[in-house]
């Protein structure tokens, strides 16, 4: 599901015009579905109801109050990178003892932090951070709850940015010696208690293969640290990928529609139906830690076109929106769907580079693409934006951050307000 159509000849979220939202909060502005988180969020739970499960939400998909707020009243628990994070899930009503702390170089006031609040599990890297893990919870005189996170090396076949499940990545401890660090911990690190087991493969995963490939390889494992050291869970990550490239249909919502064949990409339900069966026997609660596949269809940046700018060699569509604003194409060439807030009438299309206002040859949205034609002065929506958008935003260029905008019906509600001038150098002297 997402909640994005075109009605009447307007782009919709749910209930909302595009344009309405553009011309009463200006451009760039970031807009979210809460339907779609929510119907997302749904249709997971419902896809894993064969085991006891819980899922933990990863922040850094998507971190704003509003959207983290939405997730915890759904019964979220929520994955956690930076103590940053976990403030801001306690802001949004989250509960500390549904959070899991990832990340390869937590810092001893993060980790503090965390003990501080009860989370429910560190999810470690190495055995140096588990060492240090237990040195600082003894200072505390706290038992840090703690799970290792295997590295599987399994090739996710992702983008080498994205690829975490590998031996040459710097995530995890390597598959042949979590036997004996479990055995070592046990004995050595009397402030550690290890709770569970964790992996992650990889973002952006659109077959099943991999994570079957995974969960069998590491389900021996699985099933002997449960009988050896009683751990209580096993979190398989995340990773379930999205649909960025659209199958376009002229004059239709149904630009946005998953296409059928072997091209089709993995859906919700195929990945609990092949996961489920291989996961129900093992007596283990089972985390997972989605967080694109929650937010990434729930979001589009609109951004207004500035000025058509034709060269010899291409034509490009200069817009208000750059790459400090969505750095996704400029960082790993990832691809997003650019649409006309007016429906087009015409099934003609332009060859065009979108680019933005940065003084940089990265900041293009595409190049070389064929689009429905806009004008300078008419806004577009880039497509599947939720996730890793605003997230990842700067003030390249000393560029005021977006606004944003949460949708839910027919109501929309500011959810951040656009960056001025002042709060721009807010803390410099």
């Amino acid at each position: 599901m997402h909640g994005f159509s075109y009605k009447s000849g307007s782009l919709h979220c749910e209930e909302v015009d595009l344009k309405t939202l553009a011309a009463s909060y200006g451009t760039p502005l970031y807009v979210y579905s809460g339907g779609t988180i929510t119907d997302h969020f749904r249709r997971l739970d419902e896809a894993l109801s064969g085991v006891p499960h819980e899922i933990a939400y990863a922040v850094k998909a998507n971190s704003n109050l509003s959207v983290l707020r939405l997730l915890a009243a759904q019964g979220a628990g929520f994955d956690i990178v930076s103590g940053g994070e976990l403030f801001r899930v306690l802001k949004a009503g989250g509960d500390p003892a549904h959070c899991t702390f990832a990340g390869v170089g937590k810092t001893r006031a993060e980790i503090i932090y965390a003990l501080n609040e009860g989370i429910y599990s560190f999810n470690v890297e190495s055995e140096e951070e588990l060492r240090y893990l237990n040195q600082v919870a003894g200072e505390l005189g706290l038992i840090a709850p703690a799970a290792v996170r295997v590295n599987p090396n399994v090739d996710a076949k992702t983008h080498k940015y994205i690829s975490t499940g590998k031996s040459e990545n710097k995530f995890g401890v390597d598959f042949e010696a979590i036997v004996d660090l479990y055995e070592r911990a046990s004995k050595e690190l009397p402030h550690i208690r290890l709770r569970g087991l964790q992996m992650h493969i990889g973002s952006q995963l659109t077959s099943i293969a991999p994570f079957i490939e995974a969960v069998e390889k590491v389900t021996p494992l699985v099933r002997l640290l449960k009988q050896r050291h009683g751990i209580e869970f096993w979190s398989i990550g995340g990773g379930i990928g999205i649909v960025y490239h659209n199958s376009l249909e002229s004059g239709a919502a149904g630009w946005w529609q998953q296409r059928e064949g072997s091209d089709a990409p993995l859906t919700i339900e195929r990945y609990g139906k092949e996961l489920v069966p291989r996961l129900k026997d093992l007596g283990l609660k089972i985390l997972l830690e989605p967080g694109r596949y929650i937010v990434g269809n729930a979001g589009v940046l609109l951004t207004r076109c500035l000025y058509e700018k034709k060269g010899l060699a291409k034509t490009f569509k200069i817009v208000d929106a750059g790459m400090n604003d969505l750095i996704r194409p400029a960082l790993y060439e990832g691809h997003h769907e650019i649409v006309p807030l007016t429906e087009p009438v015409s099934s003609e299309r332009v060859m065009v580079d979108v680019v933005g206002p940065i003084c940089e040859s990265g900041d293009f949205f595409c190049q070389d693409r064929e689009l429905s034609d806009f004008q300078p002065g008419e806004c577009v929506a880039l497509m599947s934006a939720g996730a890793y958008g605003f997230a990842m935003a700067s003030n390249y260029n000393s560029r005021p951050l977006p606004a944003e905008v949460l949708v839910e019906g027919a109501t929309a509600r500011i959810i951040r307000h656009r960056q001025d001038f002042d709060s721009l150098i807010e803390g410099e002297s």
